[in-house]
């Protein structure tokens, strides 16, 4: 009889709190992760296919910061940051990143941290320049057990972020891992149908899973 393997994914929100978000934010390698991650996002915000018009100093919005690497190598590349997070145990981790930022020589107040789902943002209407997610968006449909309910809150989302987005140059740059081609499709879908364009860049083409970008702007 043959034993079956048990699974090492993490299962949200098990594996992001207590001691689990201790260790999270302890890992090296998911630190090195994360940051080149952000790298690629960053650059991707550039990208003359969705536009291409970014400025040092743009408020961008990061959603599921974490313990706060992605905003951490956003303010190192001169943005301000609103890191969100539905974790207080993660966040705690992205607040103490602060003291890290003051010490590069980088205005701690670029820096705002807030606790709240992204489904449920406390911001206004054409408040924010851009937005990244890393590792995070695909949480959105946690705990909505039939697709039915998936659809409703991704295109919900979808339909805020771009009414939070300033203008018609706002973008959005998502890096996720969808956990097959039906899920992917079921993000792209919500962006499109609610005002934005874009594309996909997955890392390995030929996967339907693993890490995949989404690359968005505003249509008008």
């Amino acid at each position: 009889m043959t034993r079956t393997k048990k699974s090492c994914a993490p299962k949200f929100p098990d594996s992001y709190i207590g001691k689990k978000a201790e260790e999270y934010d302890s890992l090296k390698w998911m630190e090195r992760n994360q940051k080149k991650s952000t790298i690629m996002a960053i650059k991707y915000l550039f990208d003359e296919k969705i536009g291409g018009n970014i400025q040092v100093g743009n408020l961008i919005l990061d959603l599921g910061c974490g313990t706060g690497y992605s905003s951490e190598i956003l303010i190192e590349n001169g943005f301000k940051v609103v890191g969100v997070d539905v974790l207080n145990d993660m966040l705690i981790k992205a607040h103490n990143k602060k003291n890290i930022i003051y010490n590069h020589n980088h205005n701690i107040n670029n820096l705002e941290l807030i606790l709240a789902d992204i489904n449920y943002l406390p911001l206004k209407s054409n408040s924010i320049d851009h937005i990244i997610s890393i590792s995070a968006y695909n949480f959105i449909t946690y705990n909505r057990s039939n697709l039915r309910d998936k659809i409703k809150t991704v295109n919900n989302t979808a339909k805020y972020l771009y009414k939070i987005l300033k203008n018609k140059r706002g973008r959005i740059v998502i890096e996720f891992y969808p956990e097959n081609e039906q899920e992917l499709n079921l993000f792209v879908s919500s962006f499109k149908e609610n005002g934005f364009d874009g594309f996909v860049i997955k890392n390995k083409p030929n996967q339907k899973s693993g890490q995949t970008y989404l690359l968005l702007k505003k249509k008008r």
